[in-house]
Order: C-alpha cells, then sequence, then structure tokens
C-alpha cells in the first residue's frame, strides 16, 4: 500500500469578480487571494479559466489570456501553492460557459464533432504546454463536471454513447499529456457518472482513464435530504463515493483525489458547517490511496453577482472579504494536524457488493444513489463501524483481486439488514 501526506487545497474562486475576473485580470487582487489561501496552510488550488474567454474563436486561443493563467501560477508558486487547470469550462456553479462556435448558427456536438474535438484539444495542449516548465504545475483536468452536457437534466444536451464518451476523454487527456508529459492529468464528472443509469460517462471511464479517479461529492444530490445533516451517510459521503470508485479500478492502489466537496447551505445550516467539514475530511481520510482533499471553494461569491442558487453564495472557506469562516479554520486545524504525517489508514476489508448490470456501461447504477439498496447497504455497514469498501459482482470471488484490496469479507446488499 502506498502512503504519503496527504494534500489539501481549495478550488480557487477569485472574491472579486468570480470567474470573471479574467475578463478585467488584476494579478493584484489574486495576490491578495492567494495570501488569503495560504493563510489556512493549504498546499494547492484548482483554477478555472473561462473557455469561451481564452478559446473565443476554435483557432485563436488568447496569447494575453494565456500569459495572465501563467502569471497567476507563477504568484502561487511564490506562496507555497501548486496548480491544477482545469481547462474546458464549461460549467460552473449553474451556468455554462461554451464558445460560440459550438451554439446556436454553428451548433455541434462538443463531445464527437471532429472539428470542435480537434479544437479543445489544441487549447488544452496550449495551456499544458505553458505550464510544463512550472515545478508547481500538478496538470490538467479536462473540464469541470463536463458530463453534465452529456444527458439530461441539462436542458440541451449533446447525447453520445458511453464508447464516444471513452474515446473523448482519450483524445484530450493525450492532447494534456503532450503538452505537459508526465504530470498529473485527470477528468472531473459530477455523480451523475455514478447514480445515472443512463449517463454517458460511467464509472469504468472515471476510475480507468487518467492518471487518478477524481470524485465530487455534493450532499445535495439527495443524500442530506434523505439522511439529515448529521447523517451517517451525509458524513460519509464522500468517503462512500472514494470506495465506490475503488470496485472500478483496475489498479488496486489508484490514487483518488476528492477533488470537489463543500458544505451546502440549508442543508448544511452556516453553524453546522465547521462540524461538517471536519466530519467529511476525517472520514475521507479514512479511505486508503486518497490523494487529497480540495475543498469548493476558497471564497465566497459576492452578493453583488445576480442569479446564482443561494447556496453559491456561501460555500467559500473565506468570506468575500478574505476573512476565514469556521469552515475555513476547521481546515486549516486539519492541515495542520496532519503536516508531514503518512497517510496509511488500515485497510477496509470488508467489501460490499455492487452490481450494475454491465461493469463497463453500467445501466443499473441508480442502486448506487441515495436511495438505492447498494448505497443504503453502504450506509447501514458504515453506521455498525464495518468501514466497508465495495466490490464489483464479477470480481467478489476473485481471490488475488481481493487480496491485493486486503479485503477479507465480501456481502452483500441483501445480507445487510435494514
Amino acid at each position: 500500500m502506498s502512503s504519503s501526506t496527504p494534500r489539501f487545497g481549495a478550488n480557487y474562486t477569485p472574491s472579486q469578480g468570480w470567474f470573471h475576473h479574467w475578463l478585467d485580470f488584476d494579478l493584484d487582487a489574486v495576490r491578495a487571494d492567494l495570501d488569503s489561501i495560504a493563510g489556512l496552510g493549504l498546499d494547492h488550488i484548482r483554477v478555472f479559466p473561462l473557455w469561451p474567454l481564452f478559446q473565443p474563436n476554435r483557432t485563436f486561443i488568447r496569447p494575453r489570456a494565456v500569459e495572465q493563467l501563467v502569471r497567476l501560477a507563477d504568484a502561487a508558486a511564490e506562496r507555497g501553492l501548486d496548480v491544477n487547470v482545469d481547462g474546458l469550462q464549461g460549467h460552473l456553479s449553474s451556468f455554462d460557459f461554451l464558445p460560440a462556435w459550438t451554439q446556436t448558427w454553428h451548433r455541434r456536438n462538443i463531445f464527437t464533432d471532429p472539428d470542435v474535438v480537434a479544437g479543445q484539444a489544441e487549447y488544452l495542449r496550449t495551456l499544458a504546454t505553458a505550464l510544463a516548465d512550472r515545478p508547481n504545475f500538478i496538470g490538467m483536468t479536462i473540464g469541470n463536471e463536463v458530463n453534465q452536457f452529456a444527458s439530461g437534466p441539462h436542458p440541451d444536451p449533446d447525447r453520445i454513447t458511453p464508447d464516444q464518451a471513452g474515446s473523448w476523454l482519450r483524445r484530450l487527456l493525450d492532447a494534456c499529456e503532450e503538452g505537459a508529459p508526465g504530470r498529473m492529468h485527470v477528468h472531473a464528472e459530477y455523480d451523475a457518472a455514478w447514480y445515472q443509469d443512463d449517463q454517458p460517462f460511467t464509472p469504468a471511464h472515471a476510475a480507468r482513464i487518467g492518471a487518478a479517479t477524481a470524485v465530487h461529492s455534493w450532499v445535495f444530490n439527495g443524500t442530506a435530504q434523505r439522511h439529515g445533516r448529521g447523517g451517517v451517510a451525509t458524513e460519509h459521503h464522500a468517503a462512500y463515493l472514494i470506495e465506490l470508485s475503488k470496485a472500478w479500478a483496475l489498479d488496486p492502489h489508484r490514487p483518488v483525489w476528492l477533488q470537489e466537496v463543500g458544505a451546502p447551505a440549508p442543508l448544511v445550516p452556516a453553524e453546522h458547517a465547521a462540524e461538517f467539514t471536519e466530519a467529511t475530511v476525517a472520514n475521507a481520510l479514512d479511505c486508503p490511496d486518497l490523494w487529497g482533499v480540495t475543498w469548493w471553494c476558497s471564497h465566497d461569491v459576492s452578493r453583488s453577482l445576480a442569479d446564482f442558487p443561494e447556496l453559491e453564495y456561501s460555500l467559500g472557506l473565506l468570506t468575500n472579504d478574505r476573512q476565514p469562516k469556521p469552515a475555513g479554520l476547521s481546515i486549516a486545524r486539519i492541515v495542520a494536524e496532519w503536516r508531514g504525517k503518512e497517510h496509511r489508514p488500515a485497510p477496509r476489508t470488508t467489501a460490499l457488493v455492487v452490481d450494475t448490470g454491465d461493469d463497463e456501461t453500467a445501466p443499473q447504477r441508480s442502486t448506487c444513489a441515495p436511495g438505492g439498496a447498494f448505497f443504503e447497504a453502504f450506509a447501514r455497514l458504515t453506521a455498525e463501524g464495518v468501514r466497508p469498501t465495495a466490490v464489483l459482482a464479477g470480481r467478489a470471488e476473485d481471490k488475488e483481486h481481493l487480496a491485493d484490496r486486503g479485503i477479507a469479507e465480501v456481502v452483500t446488499p441483501d445480507q445487510v439488514g435494514a
């Protein structure tokens, strides 16, 4: 089993202008934001260029925008912060940002149109190349939860098959690797990849493609509504996704990055945000092979900006004027506690069998969603102190696979009492 000091970071939401700050890029304001992030003891940030602003035409990637991204990365390095860059934004906090050359009169499928995909590859390659010589550059993430464009409930999806989704992911990750060889290039989906039967981005894609598995944990997906803010399933939701992902991984010790997790009000009221934060992170750290935790998000969204869902305004570890909030102070305490320590949790020796009908396309993966048989059985085992992990039905009797993961006992959902 591998071990290392766990990484702790934040998804960087600029305190001035939100992600629209790229339109009026102010390096002094960015530096002040990064100072406040570094003040919590964090070691990395995840950064979000807005795709239409960086590549407004399919064959034009703005040099000044790329230069500003590099300057942001250099400012982060000065403060001891490493940087992961999400390329295709894509989708952020309920808003879609797609360039005009994919929309209306130029409407094309962003996953399958050869010209669009070639343009995306060149864009990601360009960003990766610009940062390839920076020691603090972690790598690229293809984009933020881009799978939401591929299926409902998006109002205007670009529908594709799982095979097409896999081809798209591999093509764009290859472009990232060409730009910055050897870095940790990943892709990241929202939890429909794990929970929605007809979502073309699948658990197998998440757990087998890219340098690590990235999971995004949001308890407003029905978990907190069903189990309450302090319920076992709610406080362990991030840990659940980490362990669920391991069922599909071919590498028994593939690193898993908890790339997004937050405390959404009112399901997690402000007065309980610190408690939820500490429980969520502690439970995630009880999962072997965790690369790190990146909280959503660094700073609150300014109330001067309109039309966000209410919960989006208050997710920051820091206020809009860069002051630590209770959840931020909790993260700072956790970071200080773990500084220099190895992450070596005990193996999870009991595995719950997950059967989604087919390992590649997972047509019955709603069993893994809140209220599903697998989800609820996992929650019951966790409440009993079992520390479960997950194993695919097709590998439940594979002794070599079980041994590689340290699994000594296999149970099925119908064996777990209600």
